[in-house]
């Protein structure tokens, strides 16, 4: 979810790629997007971690689509096997390296559009939608999980689905609120903020961070320690969707007529 129309002055994309990794990297960090309040985990591991795969991506000459599939196979792997499979140790790191692996992917696809000179708004379209689908799909496969292969009580199988509604409501108002905005000409929060307050913002919003959720599955072989670790960012996450809705609302209403 990191396209964006910011463009920097790159080759087109049927030239080779000139300098060298290490020479696109550069280019790559002094073209980020801005939102610098974005939950920690996103701004500081996987913005970084996917400005490397979109570099990799660059000089293997794969275009955003193909790493936004890239992205989508590595997320659904792992949603299959919290869904098919009965937890263990070895199970839960593999479920945390296929959605973090996705998340990066998910990073670099924006990055690479822009390094190639731009997204185009069919890429964008699949790459909000792949987001979309991870951000409920999820959630969906650990109410499955749960239900065949944990000895849980039935109450706590309504997390996974309040989890995934709190996710598609604030996907969605997240969306709405940058489409809103564009509309009547009010800047976006793609804006740069700089200064502690943007990294203090970072560090508050780390709980509802879909890449400490991702982390968290390290632990899903233990159940007994995933479950409580998992309800307390649904609480998270639930908490911030009733707070922001609030504010998010006071600023659509200030919005030009």
């Amino acid at each position: 979810m990191d396209r964006s129309s910011t463009v920097m002055a790159p080759p087109r994309p049927e030239e080779s790629p000139a300098g060298g990794l290490r020479a696109t990297l550069h280019r790559l960090s002094s073209a980020q997007k801005g939102a610098a309040g974005a939950p920690a985990y996103s701004r500081f591991v996987n913005r970084r971690l996917g400005r490397l795969f979109a570099a990799l991506a660059f000089h293997a000459g794969l275009t955003p689509n193909a790493v936004t599939a890239l992205s989508a196979t590595c997320t659904a792997a792992g949603i299959a096997l919290v869904a098919t499979t009965s937890p263990s140790v070895p199970m839960g790191l593999a479920v945390a390296a296929c959605l973090v692996l996705g998340y990066a992917l998910d990073a670099a696809d924006g990055q690479l559009a822009r390094l190639r000179g731009g997204g185009s708004p069919a890429g964008e379209w699949l790459d909000h939608m792949v987001d979309a689908a991870k951000a409920s799909g999820l959630h969906v496969g650990v109410a499955i999980g749960l239900y065949r292969f944990a000895d849980v009580d039935a109450v706590v199988l309504l997390v996974p689905l309040g989890y995934a509604v709190v996710d598609a409501v604030t996907y969605f108002a997240t969306m709405l609120n940058e489409a809103l905005r564009a509309q009547h000409g009010v800047a976006t929060r793609a804006a740069p903020t700089a200064g502690p307050v943007g990294i203090g913002r970072s560090l508050m919003t780390l709980p509802t961070d879909y890449g400490l959720l991702a982390c968290a599955f390290v632990l899903f072989g233990w159940t007994w320690l995933f479950v409580p670790l998992y309800v307390v960012l649904f609480l998270a996450a639930a908490g911030f969707l009733l707070l922001a809705s609030v504010k998010w609302f006071r600023e659509m209403d200030r919005l030009p007529r």
